[in-house]
């Protein structure tokens, strides 16, 4: 059985192989409700990592890297005209 520090050089292993870096195009068909759950779940495994840093697979990725999820996740509450509901759904529930 794999140990977690094997499983996070597994894991930076794939992310170091050509061609990860390389941008692609995805055209989603997507409900706004699983669009506000993206950004949750997006937010919540990127703030994880602080808290978890040294057992998380996330460790491994770099700062610029993450800093492109959450500008992923906050482009798709925009197209999907959600950033006011879902700012004021993070005040109602003390931003967790």
């Amino acid at each position: 059985m794999l140990t977690t520090n094997d499983v996070a050089k597994v894991f930076d292993t794939i992310l170091s192989t050509p061609g990860m870096n390389e941008m692609v195009k995805i055209d989603l068909k997507i409900s706004r409700k699983n669009v506000l759950l993206l950004n949750h779940v997006i937010e919540r495994g990127l703030s994880a990592k602080e808290d978890y840093k040294s057992l998380s697979l996330l460790s491994s990725v770099t700062e610029e890297s993450l800093q492109e999820l959450k500008v992923l996740a906050d482009e798709c509450l925009q197209k999907a005209g959600l950033t006011e509901l879902s700012e004021k759904l993070n005040t109602l529930g003390g931003g967790k």
